[in-house]
């Protein structure tokens, strides 16, 4: 009993020793999305760290970088920070991010990970971020009740979007849950790019911004289809968050919202089954591409040597099989882990899963514009700002929208 009692103090003397704080800089701060970062707490305390959250409230992450930007300038980073894209290259160009490769080595990342996202999270070969979920941008959520009272079925393709919508507003129900702020005006428009133009032409004209495809009859028809979209959308929309625009499908006084899966989160959290209480189906016109999201933590370099053990732990704790089960059940998302069972997440889950497997291997895998996965992010705001100016401005048509939009494609 005795050796018993000494080995436990000596276990806890080295937690203790090795016991570090991690600062965690994030935005999950809806419903589901708290759920998710609990999640990540409880298993950096099991290992005895301090975690020490940083939220900063606001979709799609813009405040949080604000403040990012000032506590790095003044040499006081936090452990890890939600950073993804196309800005992990930035970070890491500014020399301020840890090199992950010892854990990524000891964890095998290479061989759990699609290449594809494995490359987002590297700098100049070396692991500079760990990546969290795999998010589905291009979901169509819907309300069985509101579709049921319409009479109406759930669309496809364009076409029958709009008859359906036409049979909500008849109904008395707002066609479209939408909340008027630009990365969710953009979450729409690529979602039209998608369906209208197909993976190849949303390659060349949103991610390799081809001048050619941004000013073609395609994209013509793209910014019509977008706009046309408003008309079913209601007065309270603008400055709405996202997570307001899907209560509005959870209780039925909407029918449909285009929006990546974390919505999901919201509907279970709830207490909404997929397939009875909510429809998830891809976007009209893209159920063979996938628009991609993946959220990724960068962790930033620190002196004190206890901080950094427990910044290699929260990345492999972050990478590891159960969290990426439990977060992902709570989040929304898919695991980003090739070799995960997938027999505890639902039908909307399990869909995305199949669909992201065979979307790598057919090409038509896409990363998100909306969400900061494909092009810089002065570009990335220059094409925002027209789509949002667009979709706002009634005097606007799809021919001055879309000079706009090759100028922006310009910027750098």
């Amino acid at each position: 009993m005795k050796s018993v009692l000494s080995l436990s103090i000596v276990a806890l003397a080295c937690v203790s020793a090795h016991a570090g704080e991690v600062e965690v800089l994030h935005w999950w701060t809806s419903g589901g999305e708290a759920k998710a970062a609990a999640a990540l707490k409880s298993s950096m305390q099991a290992k005895g760290h301090t975690w020490k959250d940083f939220a900063v409230a606001g979709g799609g992450g813009d405040a949080a970088m604000t403040v990012l930007k000032s506590r790095v300038v003044s040499g006081n980073a936090p452990a890890a920070a939600q950073i993804k894209g196309p800005s992990l290259q930035e970070w890491a160009k500014e020399g301020v991010l840890a090199n992950l490769d010892a854990t990524a080595k000891a964890e095998k990342w290479d061989e759990v990970l699609p290449k594809v996202v494995s490359d987002v999270m590297k700098h100049k070969g070396n692991y500079i971020a760990v990546p969290v979920n795999v998010h589905r941008v291009n979901w169509l959520w819907a309300s069985p009740a509101a579709f049921q009272k319409a009479g109406a079925k759930l669309p496809t393709t364009w076409d029958e979007f709009f008859v359906a919508a036409e049979a909500l507003k008849k109904a008395g129900v707002t066609p479209v849950a939408h909340g008027g702020q630009n990365w969710q005006d953009f979450t729409t428009f690529e979602a039209v790019a998608l369906g209208v133009g197909g993976a190849d032409f949303y390659k060349k004209a949103l991610v390799q911004l081809d001048p050619g495809s941004v000013s073609s009859p395609t994209m013509e028809k793209v910014l019509t289809t977008f706009k046309r979209i408003k008309g079913y959308t209601d007065k309270n929309a603008p400055g709405r968050d996202w997570n307001l625009a899907t209560a509005m499908v959870i209780k039925g006084e909407a029918g449909m919202q285009i929006m990546g899966d974390w919505a999901k989160g919201e509907f279970l959290a709830a207490g909404k089954v997929p397939g009875k209480d909510f429809a998830c189906v891809a976007t009209p016109g893209s159920a063979n591409a996938y628009t991609f999201n993946v959220d990724s933590f960068a962790m930033f370099k620190l002196k004190n040597e206890a901080n950094v053990k427990a910044q290699n732990d929260l990345a492999a704790a972050i990478m590891g099989t159960e969290f990426q089960e439990v977060f992902n059940l709570n989040k929304g998302s898919i695991p980003v882990r090739l070799n995960m069972k997938m027999d505890k997440f639902d039908d909307c889950a399990k869909a995305s899963s199949k669909d992201f497997v065979a979307t790598a291997k057919s090409g038509s895998l896409v990363p998100s514009i909306a969400h900061g996965m494909a092009v810089p992010s002065s570009t990335e705001g220059a094409i925002k700002d027209v789509v949002s100016q667009f979709w706002n401005d009634d005097k606007m048509d799809a021919k001055a929208a879309m000079a706009k939009l090759a100028a922006a494609a310009k910027t750098k």
